[in-house]
């Protein structure tokens, strides 16, 4: 019974740990702009730098304590591992849900979307799940020998960081944003008729003027009660607006893609009927320059011999953005958006996507970027 219930533990925990991790490490980027919320949080923004390479590490960990422990190799040291990990996890998660700071911790990255309430009592049961494990860690046997279960914590180590070390280098494998190739970015946007609203609960302070007596109730009691009609009582202080139940919320909601001027163009860009070539480069400061020129190259090809629209996104101001551009004689159209939909399209500082009639056809990162060759072939000569 006993052995039955360590198995259990050892083989839950092996697996979620492995998709925790596999989950993140698909998109590293992404994890990294979740780790640099947490940084903020705690005033350990100077830790900014250290995102990415922090976030392919702690994915790895996450991968390799899970196998290890599937396979039994050193078995003391993983459960100490696995049991520290999962106490930091439970800190941060509990941390953002009980002072509400950030609100989707990332555990399994964008693939399934948690509240901090969902994410700790989530900890909560892997944290008894490994509490039984550390509890027997010494009866924990390897299906290897030693020497055998050391040799393949390792290829596992090098296979599990190469992971997210391509990943960060060519996009994820499985694209769980809603700018995913396939998706229609207009209509990832809107909002069906009749689709519910959030609803909210209104509580309000009152105070009667005769008695001095107070009273806390929520908008129903105040109407069905309707206390409102006897003119002593009165309301103290700002009502309290809390979220009861979640509506209807588009996969896309941030998106404003502006000319210099702040004329919104979102309806005019994606609604082309023709390709389009979108350059995504949400921090002209930090984004690959020789990357960038090779796109414009590309972009130069695309307009003098098919007239194809290309249009440069970022979030940078314009006065700088249009400094930038004539410094490295840039061909496409400025455009401007809010760096955060803008590092959701594609993680790749540059990165490029190609449109058509508001359709993400592709999307690639700089360093597999398409050929002007192949973009004519694949697609141009086709429409």
């Amino acid at each position: 019974m006993k052995n039955s219930l360590v198995w259990f533990c050892r083989i839950a925990v092996g697996l979620l740990f492995i998709f925790s991790g596999l989950i993140k490490a698909n998109d590293p980027l992404g994890f990294s702009y979740k780790l640099e919320e947490y940084f903020e949080v705690f005033h350990l923004t100077s830790l900014n730098g250290l995102a990415l390479s922090l976030a392919i590490i702690l994915c790895a960990l996450e991968m390799i304590l899970g196998f290890a422990l599937l396979i039994g190799t050193r078995a003391v040291q993983v459960v100490w591992g696995l049991l520290l990990l999962i106490i930091f996890f439970g800190f941060l998660t509990f941390y953002s849900a009980f002072f509400k700071v950030v609100q989707t911790c990332g555990c399994f990255g964008d693939a399934i979307p948690l509240t901090p309430w969902q994410s700790f009592s989530k900890d909560m049961v892997l944290l008894l799940l490994v509490l039984v494990l550390f509890v027997n860690r010494t009866s924990i046997k390897s299906v290897f020998s030693k020497k055998t279960g050391d040799k393949l914590l390792i290829g596992a180590t090098v296979v599990f960081v190469g992971f997210g070390l391509y990943t960060y280098n060519f996009l994820p494998i499985v694209d769980f944003l809603p700018y995913k190739i396939g998706a229609n970015i207009l209509e990832e946007m809107k909002t069906p008729p009749g689709a519910k609203a959030d609803e909210f609960e209104v509580t309000y302070h009152l105070t009667n003027k005769k008695t001095k007596e107070t009273k806390v109730m929520s908008d129903k009691e105040y109407l069905k009660t309707a206390i409102w009609k006897d003119t002593n009582w009165e309301i103290k202080g700002n009502p309290e607006s809390r979220l009861v139940k979640k509506g209807f919320e588009p996969k896309i909601r941030d998106l404003n893609i502006q000319d210099a001027q702040g004329n919104n163009y979102n309806q005019e860009l994606l609604s082309n009927p023709f390709y389009s070539l979108v350059i995504v480069a949400y921090n002209l400061e930090g984004t690959n320059t020789n990357a960038l020129n090779r796109i414009n190259a590309l972009s130069a090809n695309l307009i003098q011999n098919f007239n194809t629209r290309v249009i440069l996104l970022t979030s940078n101001a314009p006065a700088n953005a249009e400094v930038f551009a004539k410094q490295h004689k840039l061909v496409g159209e400025l455009f401007y958006a809010d760096g955060v939909p803008l590092k959701t399209m594609v993680r790749s500082n540059p990165g490029i996507i190609l449109l058509k009639n508001g359709t993400v056809i592709n999307k690639w990162h700089y360093h597999n970027m398409p050929k002007y060759e192949d973009l004519v072939k694949n697609y141009l000569s086709k429409q």
